[in-house]
């Protein structure tokens, strides 16, 4: 019985050693499972409210500001923009005309022609002709393109009345040139004689043409008619605003937008600068 007893024991040992062992292994997979389901419950469709969303999640971007696009894209060739004829009547002894410097053709350029019509012993007629073209684009921060163009020709006007050493300056809205023009004269006395000087600014759209044109009579001829030169300012201007639609593909004369009388701020400009004169 002794010896049976001997025996019985080693095996009820090792059965209380496995039972402790299972029984330690309980919590342990207990533990498993609850980590399991918790992850399964923050990504999965039963998600409870403890769920966070995921670390790579944003608050979407805010709409980026728009502007209405800019009418017109491109310039034509400043050099061009006057026909052979006009050219022979503002600056007729003139041989080609000069094209100014530019870091961006496409938004900005000039041209000039200067004639010298030589009378001898009777004196010279002397011409001076420029043509400027200025085109903004639209901009999210600063704003529309015309809005832009706007502004600069207000700019122009402005700078054209209260030219230094002007005299007798005067202001006029002109019609049927792009969406707004004005033409400001005025007298400029040189060294080299008595200047007539015209300058007509436009805006067709978001472009800016600016012309001018003054003529004097040297070495003892004549000072030339100011009404004249006038009327060949405008022209010249007329035509440069018509280039600049027939380079944007939309026909010649004025844009789509541009109305049939003066603008406002035409004739504001105009009414200042004759109080001013």
């Amino acid at each position: 019985m002794q010896r049976r007893a001997q025996r019985e024991q080693p095996e009820r040992a090792k059965r209380l050693t496995r039972v402790l062992v299972c029984a330690t292994a309980v919590p342990v997979l207990l533990a498993a499972a609850g980590c399991s389901s918790d992850s399964g419950s923050g990504e999965g469709g039963g998600g409870g409210k403890g769920a966070s969303a995921p670390a790579s999640a944003s608050p979407s971007a805010s709409p980026s500001p728009t502007v209405r696009a800019a009418a017109y894209q491109k310039l034509p060739e400043p050099c061009t923009v006057l026909s052979e004829k006009t050219l022979d009547d503002l600056a007729p002894k003139a041989k080609t005309g000069k094209e100014g410097s530019s870091d961006d053709v496409s938004t900005r350029g000039s041209c000039s022609w200067s004639s010298l019509d030589n009378n001898g012993v009777k004196g010279s007629q002397f011409r001076w002709l420029n043509v400027s073209l200025l085109r903004f684009d639209s901009n999210a921060t600063r704003g529309p393109g015309d809005k832009l163009a706007q502004d600069y020709y207000d700019k122009q006007v402005r700078d054209a009345q209260s030219a230094e050493g002007a005299k007798n300056t005067a202001s006029e809205p002109v019609t049927g040139t792009g969406d707004e023009a004005t033409a400001v004269r005025y007298d400029l006395k040189k060294e080299e004689g008595a200047f007539k000087q015209q300058t007509v600014v436009a805006r067709v759209e978001n472009v800016v043409v600016t012309v001018d044109y003054n003529g004097a009579g040297l070495a003892g001829d004549k000072t030339p008619d100011a009404d004249d030169l006038m009327k060949d300012a405008q022209k010249a201007a007329k035509e440069a605003v018509a280039s600049v639609t027939e380079a944007n593909g939309t026909g010649a004369g004025s844009s789509p937008s541009a109305s049939k009388s003066p603008s406002a701020s035409a004739s504001e400009s105009a009414s200042k600068a004759s109080s001013k004169g």
